[in-house]
C-alpha cells in the first residue's frame, strides 16, 4: 500500500508541539495594521492551539498520528 503524501501547505503552516498540541498563527496580521493598537498586533505574533476537530485533520495530513 503506497504512503499517505505529506500536505506542504498545511506543513508551512502549523506546528506540532511535544505534547502533540497542534500550533497556529493568527489571521489579520497583513494589512492595515495602522489601525490595530500594538497589544493587538502583537497577540497575532503568537501561536495559539488549534480546535480539537480540526486539529484532528490537520495532523492527518501533516502525517503525524
Amino acid at each position: 500500500m503506497p504512503k499517505q503524501k505529506t500536505s506542504k501547505t498545511m506543513s508551512k503552516r502549523i506546528k506540532i508541539s511535544s505534547t502533540g498540541k497542534v500550533l497556529r498563527r493568527k489571521a489579520t496580521r497583513a494589512h492595515k495594521l495602522t489601525l490595530k493598537s500594538g497589544a493587538r498586533k502583537r497577540n497575532y505574533t503568537l501561536e495559539h492551539g488549534m480546535a480539537k476537530g480540526d486539529s484532528k485533520n490537520a495532523k492527518k495530513m501533516v502525517g503525524a498520528n
